[in-house]
Protein backbone atom coordinates (compact mmCIF):
# COMPACT_ATOMS: atom_id res chain seq x y z
CA UNK A 1 0.00 0.00 0.00
CA UNK A 2 1.36 3.41 -0.98
CA UNK A 3 2.20 5.88 1.79
CA UNK A 4 2.23 9.67 1.60
CA UNK A 5 5.58 11.47 1.87
CA UNK A 6 6.63 15.11 1.67
CA UNK A 7 9.68 15.99 -0.38
CA UNK A 8 11.05 19.50 0.10
CA UNK A 9 13.77 21.09 -2.00
CA UNK A 10 15.11 24.40 -0.74
CA UNK A 11 17.98 26.83 -0.96
CA UNK A 12 19.11 30.37 -1.58
CA UNK A 13 20.06 29.35 -5.10
CA UNK A 14 17.05 27.16 -5.87
CA UNK A 15 16.16 27.27 -9.57
CA UNK A 16 13.10 26.05 -11.45
CA UNK A 17 15.26 23.60 -13.36
CA UNK A 18 16.35 21.96 -10.11
CA UNK A 19 12.74 21.67 -8.97
CA UNK A 20 11.85 19.97 -12.25
CA UNK A 21 14.75 17.56 -11.78
CA UNK A 22 13.48 16.60 -8.34
CA UNK A 23 10.00 15.93 -9.74
CA UNK A 24 11.51 13.85 -12.51
CA UNK A 25 13.60 11.79 -10.08
CA UNK A 26 10.57 11.12 -7.90
CA UNK A 27 8.45 10.01 -10.82
CA UNK A 28 11.25 7.84 -12.20
CA UNK A 29 11.41 6.10 -8.82
CA UNK A 30 7.70 5.27 -9.08
CA UNK A 31 6.30 8.03 -6.87
CA UNK A 32 3.10 9.81 -7.85
CA UNK A 33 3.10 13.57 -7.23
CA UNK A 34 -0.35 14.46 -5.90
CA UNK A 35 0.38 18.07 -4.98
CA UNK A 36 3.20 20.57 -5.32
CA UNK A 37 3.61 24.12 -4.10
CA UNK A 38 6.42 26.64 -3.73
CA UNK A 39 7.23 29.92 -2.05
CA UNK A 40 9.98 32.51 -1.64
CA UNK A 41 10.29 34.23 1.73
CA UNK A 42 12.95 36.68 0.56
CA UNK A 43 15.84 34.73 2.11
CA UNK A 44 15.43 31.35 0.44
CA UNK A 45 13.07 29.51 -1.87
CA UNK A 46 11.47 26.15 -1.22
CA UNK A 47 9.28 23.78 -3.18
CA UNK A 48 7.21 21.03 -1.59
CA UNK A 49 6.00 17.86 -3.28
CA UNK A 50 3.38 15.63 -1.68
CA UNK A 51 3.78 12.16 -3.14
CA UNK A 52 2.37 8.67 -2.86
CA UNK A 53 4.98 5.95 -2.92
CA UNK A 54 4.98 2.22 -2.35
CA UNK A 55 8.53 2.07 -1.02
CA UNK A 56 10.29 3.55 2.00
CA UNK A 57 11.57 7.02 2.83
CA UNK A 58 15.08 5.61 2.40
CA UNK A 59 14.20 4.55 -1.16
CA UNK A 60 13.02 8.07 -1.97
CA UNK A 61 16.15 9.58 -0.44
CA UNK A 62 18.25 7.37 -2.65
CA UNK A 63 16.29 8.53 -5.69
CA UNK A 64 17.03 12.22 -5.04
CA UNK A 65 20.46 11.91 -3.37
CA UNK A 66 22.41 13.09 -6.41
CA UNK A 67 20.28 16.23 -6.60
CA UNK A 68 21.51 17.56 -3.24
CA UNK A 69 23.97 20.38 -4.02
CA UNK A 70 25.59 23.33 -2.28
CA UNK A 71 22.84 25.54 -3.71
CA UNK A 72 19.84 23.32 -2.95
CA UNK A 73 18.99 20.68 -0.38
CA UNK A 74 16.37 17.96 -0.70
CA UNK A 75 14.57 16.44 2.30
CA UNK A 76 12.28 13.40 2.29
CA UNK A 77 9.82 13.56 5.20
CA UNK A 78 8.35 10.26 6.46
CA UNK A 79 4.58 9.91 6.50
CA UNK A 80 4.32 9.88 10.31
CA UNK A 81 5.46 13.51 10.48
CA UNK A 82 2.59 14.46 8.17
CA UNK A 83 -0.03 12.79 10.35
CA UNK A 84 -2.27 14.53 12.85
CA UNK A 85 -1.08 14.46 16.44
CA UNK A 86 1.44 16.14 18.68
CA UNK A 87 5.06 16.15 17.55
CA UNK A 88 8.32 16.74 19.39
CA UNK A 89 11.13 18.88 18.01
CA UNK A 90 14.43 18.44 19.86
CA UNK A 91 17.53 20.47 19.09
CA UNK A 92 21.15 20.82 20.04
CA UNK A 93 22.04 24.30 21.28
CA UNK A 94 25.59 25.42 20.43
CA UNK A 95 25.97 26.07 16.68
CA UNK A 96 22.37 24.93 16.17
CA UNK A 97 19.81 26.88 18.19
CA UNK A 98 22.45 29.55 18.71
CA UNK A 99 25.29 30.72 16.48
CA UNK A 100 28.13 30.35 18.97
CA UNK A 101 29.88 27.68 21.02
CA UNK A 102 29.35 28.91 24.58
CA UNK A 103 32.46 27.29 25.99
CA UNK A 104 34.56 29.24 23.49
CA UNK A 105 32.96 32.49 24.65
CA UNK A 106 33.78 31.57 28.24
CA UNK A 107 37.31 30.53 27.28
CA UNK A 108 37.94 33.92 25.67
CA UNK A 109 37.74 35.44 29.16
CA UNK A 110 40.51 33.06 30.24
CA UNK A 111 42.67 33.82 27.21
CA UNK A 112 42.32 30.20 26.06
CA UNK A 113 39.83 30.60 23.19
CA UNK A 114 42.07 29.13 20.45
CA UNK A 115 43.05 26.17 22.61
CA UNK A 116 39.45 25.34 23.48
CA UNK A 117 38.19 25.88 19.92
CA UNK A 118 40.67 23.32 18.61
CA UNK A 119 39.48 20.71 21.10
CA UNK A 120 35.82 21.52 20.36
CA UNK A 121 36.32 21.03 16.63
CA UNK A 122 38.04 17.69 17.18
CA UNK A 123 35.27 16.50 19.50
CA UNK A 124 32.50 17.55 17.12
CA UNK A 125 34.20 15.63 14.32
CA UNK A 126 34.13 12.56 16.56
CA UNK A 127 37.92 12.37 16.93
CA UNK A 128 37.84 12.71 20.73
CA UNK A 129 35.66 11.19 23.43
CA UNK A 130 33.15 13.90 24.34
CA UNK A 131 33.40 13.43 28.10
CA UNK A 132 37.17 13.68 28.13
CA UNK A 133 37.17 16.68 25.81
CA UNK A 134 34.56 18.50 27.88
CA UNK A 135 36.48 17.99 31.11
CA UNK A 136 39.65 19.26 29.41
CA UNK A 137 37.93 22.36 28.08
CA UNK A 138 36.09 23.17 31.29
CA UNK A 139 39.31 22.83 33.30
CA UNK A 140 40.76 25.94 31.62
CA UNK A 141 37.86 27.98 33.02
CA UNK A 142 38.95 27.43 36.62
CA UNK A 143 39.15 30.66 38.54
CA UNK A 144 36.96 32.76 36.25
CA UNK A 145 34.56 34.88 38.26
CA UNK A 146 30.96 33.66 38.24
CA UNK A 147 29.76 36.94 36.73
CA UNK A 148 31.39 36.00 33.44
CA UNK A 149 28.52 33.56 32.83
CA UNK A 150 25.95 36.37 32.75
CA UNK A 151 28.22 38.48 30.54
CA UNK A 152 28.51 35.62 28.04
CA UNK A 153 24.74 35.19 28.14
CA UNK A 154 24.32 38.72 26.76
CA UNK A 155 26.51 37.81 23.75
CA UNK A 156 24.44 34.80 22.70
CA UNK A 157 22.84 35.12 19.27
CA UNK A 158 20.04 32.86 18.11
CA UNK A 159 20.53 31.22 14.74
CA UNK A 160 18.64 32.90 11.90
CA UNK A 161 15.01 31.82 12.06
CA UNK A 162 15.35 29.98 15.40
CA UNK A 163 12.68 32.04 17.12
CA UNK A 164 10.32 31.56 14.16
CA UNK A 165 10.89 27.80 14.19
CA UNK A 166 10.27 27.45 17.92
CA UNK A 167 7.22 29.72 17.83
CA UNK A 168 5.62 27.91 14.92
CA UNK A 169 5.91 24.51 16.63
CA UNK A 170 4.69 25.76 20.00
CA UNK A 171 1.76 27.75 18.58
CA UNK A 172 0.64 24.64 16.70
CA UNK A 173 0.51 22.70 19.97
CA UNK A 174 3.72 20.72 19.54
CA UNK A 175 6.61 20.29 21.98
CA UNK A 176 10.04 21.90 21.60
CA UNK A 177 13.01 20.69 23.62
CA UNK A 178 16.72 21.34 23.66
CA UNK A 179 19.48 19.17 25.07
CA UNK A 180 23.01 20.47 25.18
CA UNK A 181 26.56 19.51 25.97
CA UNK A 182 26.84 23.15 26.99
CA UNK A 183 25.83 24.69 30.29
CA UNK A 184 22.54 25.10 32.11
CA UNK A 185 23.52 28.49 33.55
CA UNK A 186 23.41 29.83 29.98
CA UNK A 187 20.58 27.65 28.70
CA UNK A 188 17.98 28.21 31.42
CA UNK A 189 17.39 31.94 30.71
CA UNK A 190 17.29 31.23 26.98
CA UNK A 191 14.80 28.39 27.44
CA UNK A 192 12.56 30.62 29.56
CA UNK A 193 12.72 33.38 26.97
CA UNK A 194 11.67 31.03 24.17
CA UNK A 195 9.09 29.15 26.23
CA UNK A 196 10.69 25.77 25.54
CA UNK A 197 8.93 22.65 26.79
CA UNK A 198 12.12 20.97 28.05
CA UNK A 199 15.76 22.00 28.39
CA UNK A 200 18.75 20.08 29.71
CA UNK A 201 22.48 20.87 29.83
CA UNK A 202 25.59 20.37 31.94
CA UNK A 203 26.07 22.33 35.16
CA UNK A 204 29.26 24.32 35.65
CA UNK A 205 30.79 24.02 39.10
CA UNK A 206 30.89 27.28 41.08
CA UNK A 207 32.41 27.94 44.50
CA UNK A 208 33.20 31.17 46.34
CA UNK A 209 32.04 33.24 43.35
CA UNK A 210 34.32 31.57 40.83
CA UNK A 211 34.19 28.68 38.38
CA UNK A 212 35.81 25.50 39.70
CA UNK A 213 36.79 24.16 36.29
CA UNK A 214 34.51 21.15 36.75
CA UNK A 215 31.12 19.88 35.64
CA UNK A 216 28.71 18.98 38.44
CA UNK A 217 26.46 15.92 38.25
CA UNK A 218 25.70 13.60 35.31
CA UNK A 219 27.22 14.62 32.00
CA UNK A 220 25.05 15.35 28.98
CA UNK A 221 26.75 13.30 26.27
CA UNK A 222 25.44 11.69 23.08
CA UNK A 223 23.82 8.79 24.97
CA UNK A 224 22.07 11.18 27.35
CA UNK A 225 20.80 13.25 24.42
CA UNK A 226 19.13 10.20 22.90
CA UNK A 227 17.78 9.15 26.30
CA UNK A 228 16.27 12.61 26.80
CA UNK A 229 14.56 12.44 23.43
CA UNK A 230 13.03 9.05 24.22
CA UNK A 231 12.04 10.04 27.77
CA UNK A 232 10.31 13.28 26.77
CA UNK A 233 8.54 11.64 23.84
CA UNK A 234 7.30 8.75 25.97
CA UNK A 235 6.10 11.07 28.75
CA UNK A 236 4.01 13.02 26.22
CA UNK A 237 2.70 9.90 24.49
CA UNK A 238 4.45 10.83 21.24
CA UNK A 239 5.72 7.91 19.14
CA UNK A 240 9.33 8.22 18.02
CA UNK A 241 8.12 8.37 14.42
CA UNK A 242 6.62 11.81 15.19
CA UNK A 243 9.88 13.29 16.51
CA UNK A 244 12.40 15.43 14.67
CA UNK A 245 15.94 16.08 15.91
CA UNK A 246 18.35 18.78 14.75
CA UNK A 247 22.07 18.99 15.51
CA UNK A 248 25.52 19.61 14.10
CA UNK A 249 28.12 17.49 15.90
CA UNK A 250 29.13 13.93 16.71
CA UNK A 251 27.50 14.39 20.13
CA UNK A 252 24.14 14.54 18.31
CA UNK A 253 24.46 11.36 16.25
CA UNK A 254 22.47 9.06 18.54
CA UNK A 255 19.48 11.37 18.86
CA UNK A 256 19.49 12.09 15.12
CA UNK A 257 19.41 8.35 14.44
CA UNK A 258 16.63 7.73 16.98
CA UNK A 259 14.27 10.48 15.77
CA UNK A 260 11.66 10.05 13.08
CA UNK A 261 13.66 12.59 11.07
CA UNK A 262 17.26 13.50 11.91
CA UNK A 263 18.44 16.82 10.46
CA UNK A 264 22.10 17.86 10.26
CA UNK A 265 22.32 21.66 10.51
CA UNK A 266 25.52 23.11 9.02
CA UNK A 267 27.07 19.95 10.35
CA UNK A 268 30.40 18.21 10.33
CA UNK A 269 30.79 15.81 7.35
CA UNK A 270 30.35 12.62 9.40
CA UNK A 271 27.12 13.96 10.92
CA UNK A 272 25.83 15.18 7.60
CA UNK A 273 26.44 11.75 6.06
CA UNK A 274 24.63 9.94 8.87
CA UNK A 275 21.54 12.18 9.07
CA UNK A 276 18.29 11.74 7.17
CA UNK A 277 18.51 15.31 5.89
CA UNK A 278 20.97 18.19 5.78
CA UNK A 279 20.45 21.94 5.97
CA UNK A 280 23.57 23.67 4.69
CA UNK A 281 22.56 27.29 4.99
CA UNK A 282 22.00 29.54 8.02
CA UNK A 283 18.18 29.59 8.17
CA UNK A 284 17.03 27.19 10.89
CA UNK A 285 13.35 27.97 10.35
CA UNK A 286 13.32 25.97 7.10
CA UNK A 287 12.81 22.93 9.36
CA UNK A 288 9.21 23.99 9.94
CA UNK A 289 8.44 23.10 6.33
CA UNK A 290 9.54 19.51 6.91
CA UNK A 291 6.52 18.54 9.05
CA UNK A 292 2.80 19.07 9.20
CA UNK A 293 2.18 21.78 11.79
Amino acid sequence: MAAVFRVVTFGTGLQEGHTAEVRGALESAGATVIQSTGDDDGRYRFWTFTVQFGGSAADLRKAVAELVTEAAGVVVVPSALLDEGTKLLIMDVDSTLIKQEVIELLASHAGKEAEVAAVTESAMRGELDFAQSLHARVAVLKGLREGVIAEVGTRIELSEGAETLVGSFLSAGHLVAVVSGGFSQILEPLAARLGLTHAKANLLGVAAGALTGTVVGPMIDRAEKEKSLRTWAEAAGIPMERTIAVGDGANDLDMLAAAGLGVAFNAKPAVRAAADAAVDFPYLDVVRHFVRL
